[in-house]
């Protein structure tokens, strides 16, 4: 009976297991065709991501995401300042500027930070999630002015909304070379700019990585850059200029 029927042992090792895997093999040849290739991958694209970027295991030095997310900064002031050299204009001043640039650079600042807080690095990228957010939806222009105070108001945030543990204030104001006072208000002001929305979904995570990932391997400007300078109406506030403290130069905290 078996010369009758060549394809019977065949489908008898295909029961069970074996025959599930076999349909289910198929389908994703199917659903790879529908989504195509690159989409079905984005998965795995994603965990390759973190990886790269330090968000997995940090226990081991520098997470990646300090250099790229200080080499973004820096560039970006960079690209601000040489536009506002020899202008008359100087964009508005807020309550993040200094009347100096602090002595440490983006990324010691950065560093000195991650070493201190604690934090996980996941927290770096909702940082710089806020920190465009808050410069997109004000006439702020990121600068050697208020980098670093605008830097350390974000990550403060942004570990308390993603770490299960975080430190005081206080602990945060020394860790970034400012007062308490000082950064309870900056922390507020940040806060009000961005109406205290301050969830990120995980696609716009996932994007935010992959964006910084790319600004990392090509050196270019990230598909949404930071805005950079440009002139306008009402670049010059002149209430907050005056409202701003004219005691506040550099960081000069014993933290340093």
């Amino acid at each position: 009976m078996n010369s009758h029927f060549p394809w019977k042992d065949r489908i008898l090792t295909l029961i069970g297991d074996s025959l599930f895997f076999f349909f289910f093999a198929e389908f994703l040849e199917i659903l790879k065709m529908i989504m195509g290739a690159e989409g079905f991958g984005t998965k795995s694209a994603i965990s390759r991501t973190y990886a790269n970027m330090g968000l997995e295991e940090y226990d081991k030095g520098h997470p990646k995401i300090l250099s790229i997310l200080a080499s973004v900064l820096e560039r970006t002031v960079q690209k601000n300042e040489k536009a506002m050299k020899g202008s008359k204009e100087r964009g508005v001043v807020t309550v993040f500027h200094g009347t100096r640039s602090p002595v440490l650079t983006v990324q010691q600042y950065i560093e000195r930070i991650f070493k201190y807080s604690n934090c996980s690095p996941s927290c770096f990228v909702v940082a710089y999630v806020y920190l465009e957010r808050f410069l997109n939806l004000t006439d702020c222009l990121l600068t050697s002015l208020n980098v670093h105070r605008i830097l350390i108001t974000s990550i403060v945030l942004a570990v308390k909304f993603v770490d299960d543990d975080c430190y005081n204030n206080a602990y945060y104001a020394k860790v970034g070379g400012i007062t308490t006072a000082e950064l309870n208000k900056l922390e507020m002001k940040f806060l009000a700019a961005l109406d205290f929305r301050l969830h990120v979904s995980v696609e716009s995570f996932d994007k935010y990585c992959l964006q910084l990932e790319k600004e990392d391997n090509v050196k270019l400007q990230i598909d949404r850059p930071i805005r950079i300078f440009a002139w306008g109406k009402g670049m010059i506030n002149k209430d907050i200029v005056s409202n701003c403290s004219p005691t506040v130069g550099g960081y000069t905290c014993r933290a340093f």
